[in-house]
């Protein structure tokens, strides 16, 4: 949000400048006379950060992932790409919905502005839509009374620590992704936070019941055990949606993980 509100603020300035040059400036310098280097530089780039900011605001954004809370599916150091037009065009900075086009569905990675901090952007996996009842109990996932499917496969070793954890294909409507399962952990948060609408949920020694309010999603990052989500901070408001996450476009630590992603 910091980097739109600049960006934003650049076009304006350069905006502005290019505008008086064209129906002012230029009529009144003498002939020969080159513009000044804050004109010259203002016309020039004024087009490009127009075409930036569009791109930016209703096409698609870039983001690089900071933390390993979507491990498998996504790792520390992917540099995404994130559809803006997907869940409706938006007032750019502000946010505000000007037209629906779609609403985020079951099994999207959605990327959001964190609830307790609107400045930062976070990115997790849709769980929960408006009026779902979640459960989350010894670590499986139940939606509105039907335990999610999961499937195991072969362990997955983090490699930065040495350690293996448990890996499944969940099936979240027609969305078939990878999730970690590490069997020490505890399968719910203790002392979770106050936060809108947390009558909504409750907790118990063996995990957590949540009815997801209307206008809000439930959302719980694919490494299970390491991601601070829904269970510990509460609902995304609709209002918070940035968009779709869809292309893997660099990774420089892993070149071959071009392209990739569930």
């Amino acid at each position: 949000m910091t980097f739109a509100l600049f960006l934003l603020a650049l076009l304006v300035v350069t905006g502005a400048v290019w505008a008086l040059e064209a129906g002012w400036l230029a009529k009144r310098r003498a002939a020969g006379v080159k513009q000044p280097w804050w004109v010259e530089y203002s016309a020039s780039f004024f087009p490009v950060i127009l075409v930036v900011f569009l791109l930016r605001s209703f096409l698609v954004e870039p983001f690089k992932i900071p933390s390993g809370s979507m491990i498998p599916t996504l790792l520390v150091g992917d540099f995404i790409l994130v559809n803006k037009y997907t869940y409706g065009i938006r007032v750019p900075v502000l946010n505000n919905k000007l037209i629906d086009v779609s609403l985020p569905q079951r099994g999207d990675v959605m990327v959001f502005r964190y609830p307790e901090d609107p400045t930062l952007d976070y990115i997790k996996r849709v769980v929960g839509l408006p009026g779902d009842r979640i459960e989350y109990r010894d670590k499986r996932l139940t939606i509105n009374g039907a335990q999610v499917p999961v499937r195991q496969v072969e362990d997955y070793l983090h490699r930065e620590r040495m350690q293996f954890a448990r890996r499944y294909v969940e099936s979240l409507a027609e969305t078939h992704h990878e999730i970690l399962v590490e069997e020490e952990a505890l399968g719910y948060v203790p002392g979770q936070r106050s936060f809108p609408f947390s009558g909504n949920c409750t907790y118990n020694s063996i995990g957590l019941a949540c009815t997801v309010p209307s206008g809000h999603y439930f959302v719980m990052g694919d490494n299970r055990d390491n991601s601070s989500d829904s269970r510990v901070w509460g609902f995304v408001p609709d209002a918070n949606v940035v968009g779709k996450a869809f292309f893997i476009w660099l990774n420089l630590n892993e070149l071959g993980r071009f392209g990739r992603f569930k």
